[in-house]
Formats: C-alpha cells, sequence, structure tokens
C-alpha cells in the first residue's frame, strides 16, 4: 500500500510509543501535521520552539522513553537549538522532525530555507555537534536506513537527539507502507551473562578496603539500579555521595547518605571522602567541573578508585581508575550482589552509621544567613510530598543544600548545559507523561525567559507549581561581581513587573510566600496537586551563597 511520507513518520512515531509531540506548525511542516490529525499522538502547541525541545526533553527525563517536538524549517528549526543541545547534554532520547523547503528550490533563495545552499543557513552543520544523528531527507530510497539508525539511537542504552528535516515535496511524495516493516522501533532486550570476573574484583576491592564509599551518578538512575545500590550500600555499610543530577538515588534522609556531592553543596560528602575513604566507587557519575569540585585532586588522590560507566568516554576521562569497567550499572551491581551472597558474606554491622548521621547535611555553611524562606519551603516541601512530588529546578544551589531527596521523589536540576528558562517548559512536558504533583523552581530572570509557557499549561489544563525567586536580580551574576570584581554590578539588576497581576493576567493563582507563616499557610490551603500556581518568594539580593565558582 501507498502513502505519503508525510503519513509515513507518523506511523513511525505511533510505533516507537510516542504519545506526544510538542511543537508549533509552520507552512512547511503542514504535511506532517495534517497526518497527525488523523493519528493518536497529541500535538501539544507551544508558545516558542524553544519551550517544545525543553518539554520533549522533560517528557524524556521523567518517562524514560522518547520524546519528540516538531516545528517548521529555518527559525522553527533554530529556535530548538538549546532544548536539543540541553537533550545531547543529558542524553536524552529526543526526536526531532522539521520542515524544510521543496528540494528544487534548494540554493535559490527560497524562505526559511535551511538546506546549506546558495548561501542559506545550512541546518546539518547548525546541530552536527548537538545531535547524535541528524538528516535532511531528500529522497525517499533511503528512508527507510535513515529511519532505522534514528532508532538505533533513540531506543540505546546511552540515547542522544536526533533530528530529521523533511522537505515539503518529500512529504508529499508516495512510499510503499511495508518500508516501516524493516525499520526497528522497538529496543532490543539484550541477555547478559553474569561477569564473574568484574564482579570478582569489584568485591574483592570492596571487602578490602576499610572504608569505601560510592559515588552515584545520573548513569545509575538511568540504569534503574537504585534498589541494587540501596542493598549493596547496606549490605557492606558503604556510605554513598551522589552527583547533583542523581539526587535521590539513595533516600537522602537515611542514615548511610552522604548527600550531594558538589562544589556548591554543603561539602558534608567531599569532608567524609577526603577525611575517611580509601576507597572510592565511582558509579555513572561524569566528575565534571561541579561534581569534583574543579577537579580538586585531594578528592582522589591516595584512594583507590572503581569506575562503571555505560559509556566508554567517560572511563577515566578526568582520572585514573584501578578498576574501570564499560558496562550496565544495575547489572553489573547485580553480578556483584550475587557474588557476596554466593561467597557468604554477612551483612556489616551498622554501628558506623552514627558517623554520618551526625551531619545533617543541610547547607549552613553555603548559606549562612539570609534564606530561612527558601529552607523553610524545601522542608515543607519533604515534609508534605516526601514520595511523589517531581522537582524541575533551574536554580540549583538551594535545593542542593536544603532538599533532601527521598528515593521515591523525583529531583531533576537543569544541570545538562544550564540554560535558564528550562524549569517550567520541562515541567509541563513531565505532567504530559503521568500527571504529579509538579514544582518548576527558578529565578525571576529565567523566568522572564519562559514564562509565556504557562499558558501551555493552562490550554492544555497541566498541573504546575512554579516557585519564583523574587530578587530582581541575576543571583549567580551578582554573586561573581561581588566576590570577585569589587562589587563593580553589571547588567545584573532589573525591575520586575507586578507577579501577581501577571499570574492574574494567565488565569491561574498567586501566592505570596514572604513569611515563615505564609509557606506553612502555603502546603496547607493551596492545592499544589491540581492547581496551577505561581509561588512568589522574595529573597535579599545582597545576600550571597559562600561558595565560590572561580569564574
Amino acid at each position: 500500500m501507498k502513502i505519503t511520507v508525510s503519513e509515513l513518520v507518523v506511523r513511525y512515531m505511533e510505533r516507537l510509543g510516542i504519545g506526544h509531540i510538542f511543537g508549533m506548525p509552520g507552512a512547511h511542516i503542514l504535511p506532517v501535521y495534517d497526518a497527525l490529525y488523523d493519528s493518536n499522538i497529541q500535538t501539544v502547541l507551544v508558545k516558542h520552539e524553544q519551550g517544545a525541545s525543553f518539554m520533549a526533553g522533560g517528557y524524556a527525563r521523567v518517562s524514560g522513553s522518547i520524546g519528540a517536538c516538531i516545528t517548521t524549517a529555518g527559525p522553527g528549526a533554530t529556535n530548538l537549538v538549546t532544548g536539543i543541545a540541553n537533550a545531547h547534554a543529558d542524553r536524552q532520547p529526543v526526536l526531532a522532525i522539521t520542515g524544510e523547503t521543496s528540494t528544487h528550490i534548494f540554493g535559490r533563495g527560497g524562505l526559511q530555507e535551511s538546506s546549506g545552499e546558495g548561501g542559506s543557513i545550512d541546518q546539518i552543520a547548525l546541530f552536527q555537534g548537538i545531535t547524535r544523528y541528524n538528516r535532511i531527507v531528500e529522497r525517499t530510497d533511503y528512508l527507510g536506513n535513515v529511519l532505522n539508525r534514528a532508532s538505533r539511537i533513540l531506543l540505546a542504552d546511552d540515547p542522544g537527539p536526533v533530528l530529521l528535516s523533511f522537505p515539503f515535496n518529500v512529504q508529499k511524495e508516495k512510499v510503499d507502507a511495508a518500508v516501516l516493516d524493516d525499520v526497528m522501533t522497538r529496543a532490543h532486550v539484550q541477555t547478559h551473562e553474569p561477569s564473574c570476573a568484574n564482579a570478582t574484583d569489584i568485591v574483592n576491592m570492596l571487602l578490602e578496603a576499610r572504608h569505601p564509599v560510592i559515588v552515584a551518578g545520573y548513569g545509575c538512575l538511568r540504569a534503574g539500579a537504585r534498589e541494587q545500590l540501596e542493598r549493596l550500600s547496606h549490605w557492606l555499610n558503604i556510605p554513598v555521595a551522589s552527583s547533583l543530577k542523581a539526587k535521590g538515588v539513595v533516600d537522602e534522609s537515611s542514615p548511610l547518605s552522604l548527600g550531594s556531592l558538589g562544589v556548591s553543596s554543603s561539602g558534608r560528602a567531599y569532608r567524609h571522602i577526603v577525611e575517611q575513604a580509601d576507597l572510592v566507587m565511582v558509579l555513572g557519575a561524569a566528575f565534571n567541573e561541579r561534581t569534583s569540585y574543579v577537579w580538586d585532586r585531594e578528592l582522589l588522590n591516595g584512594r583507590r578508585v572503581i569506575q562503571v560507566d555505560v559509556n566508554p568516554e567517560q572511563l577515566e576521562k578526568v582520572f585514573h581508575a584501578d578498576l574501570a569497567i564499560q558496562g550496565d550499572i544495575r547489572k553489573i551491581l547485580d553480578d556483584v550482589l550475587r557474588n557476596l551472597e554466593n561467597r557468604g558474606v554477612e551483612e556489616v554491622s551498622a554501628a558506623g552509621d552514627a558517623q554520618l548521621a551526625g551531619d545533617s547535611g543541610r547547607g549552613y555553611e553555603v548559606f549562612q544567613s539570609g534564606f530561612a524562606l527558601v529552607e523553610k519551603f524545601f522542608r515543607e516541601l519533604e515534609k508534605h510530598f516526601p514520595d511523589n512530588a517531581v522537582v524541575f529546578d533551574d536554580n540549583i544551589i538551594f535545593a542542593q543544600n536544603f532538599y533532601r531527596v527521598s528515593s521515591k521523589a523525583r529531583y531533576y536540576p537543569n544541570s545538562g548545559i544550564s540554560s535558564l528558562g528550562h524549569a517550567i517548559p520541562a515541567a509541563i512536558g513531565a505532567q504530559f507523561h503521568e500527571p504529579a504533583p509538579c514544582f518548576a523552581v527558578l529565578g525571576d530572570g529565567g523566568f522572564q525567559m519562559c514564562c509565556m509557557e504557562i499558558m501551555t499549561a493552562v490550554n492544555y489544563e497541566r498541573p504546575l507549581n512554579i516557585l519564583l525567586f523574587n530578587n530582581s536580580t541575576m543571583g549567580l551574576i551578582r554573586k561573581n561581581q561581588h566576590q570577585q570584581y569589587e562589587q563593580r554590578f553589571i547588567d545584573c539588576d532589573f525591575i520586575n513587573p507586578d507577579y501577581r497581576k501577571l499570574a492574574d493576567s494567565f488565569g491561574i493563582n498567586h501566592v505570596l510566600a514572604d513569611t515563615e507563616a505564609a509557606v506553612e499557610q502555603l502546603f496547607r490551603e493551596t492545592d499544589l496537586v491540581a492547581g496551577i500556581n505561581l509561588i512568589e518568594m522574595p529573597i535579599d539580593r545582597n545576600s550571597f551563597p559562600n561558595y565560590s565558582s572561580r569564574r
């Protein structure tokens, strides 16, 4: 049976299990939109294409499945760049579909052309460094191969974003529907043979160590290894520190949790590693600038190191490991637990827990004063939503120090390329997967980059709580200018709108959380499950955290 390419693209997305696609139509992508009209894929109209790519990323992070976005040619595609770059940095499976001018006018100055011909924008070059695969599909004879390559990346254990661009005339061409029969649209289930050698080596090193520590990264979450990590930690009484992206990989109220490791954290995990550890087991953590305290040599020097990562490029990228293993973290931890059981290793007494529990991990060293309201908010969040909160966080530093994430809550820091304006659209995208008590946390500078996407939540009736820190400044920039540039403040301060009136214009609820009593009242009286709420929290622009980013 012959169908149009636009219909084939939609059927391809259906077979991939894509249920929602975020975007904005334009003339060059309307054939695909017309095919979506009869599809069970829900289209979500955004206010800006950047919001579409952030929503697709938020959907992918929460669901663990493919997020999708769609735009027209030219500016529609270029507006995706920041969100696709974020998906690339976070290794998210995001499929972007864009339109393109018809092939017969390539190089002739067609409106919004991005073929790279005749001096036009070269879309392939533009996305080359921020996608794992991108292609302008100029012919139909290799369409199946293109879709197969896209699938292999989107469905891989270590995925990334894919961008496919379809010229207007190609979208309308007819192809055999059977093309899809040879396209992979489901991940292959790989059998796993226990690796006795790897497990034996890991267990030997753990048992030889007197004070081992585990540093768990986002790779643990992606691998679904929470249960295995918690069991290993308790079996051998090993404290666990997490990277920022892995907050909550073990319950942070647990005595064996050291909290988050990183330059803007309280320093609890850092002190424990430097002062006590003789072995550090790094599981799926990249040891980037933030996690490694700008690659502080003291953190790992003189300690034996085990590193496990699914991505071979991460192995020994920034430090030497005594044992480096490439593989699926969950399966490798299964092997380790099986090895411990076969050896008859008994669970270690938890007597050592007291030395960890004595430090609450709250960020008093980073925040000596001026942030009591922020701390109060996160304490109430822990109290009222201990297990089911979903938090997308652009601010990061407050939650890193004040928010103890349970193993059942989900915390998503904007740590990809750390772009402002991410939290609101990402949280909205997440709410299309599975509605839950959802919080977008950001400052007033980032808010004004993305606030119109609030209307997307309103239009589609998606619950959302926005915690807005109002200090009328770009806080990180002002902090750096205070610490390093003799308070020569430039282009950081600004005048804010009246946020109550803005919330009224959106038709959403506004709450001013300007006292601790008001924060308590917020959690007691406001519908934080099914409502859309703008929670405005004033903070002092001249109160700064004490850490230095060395920038």
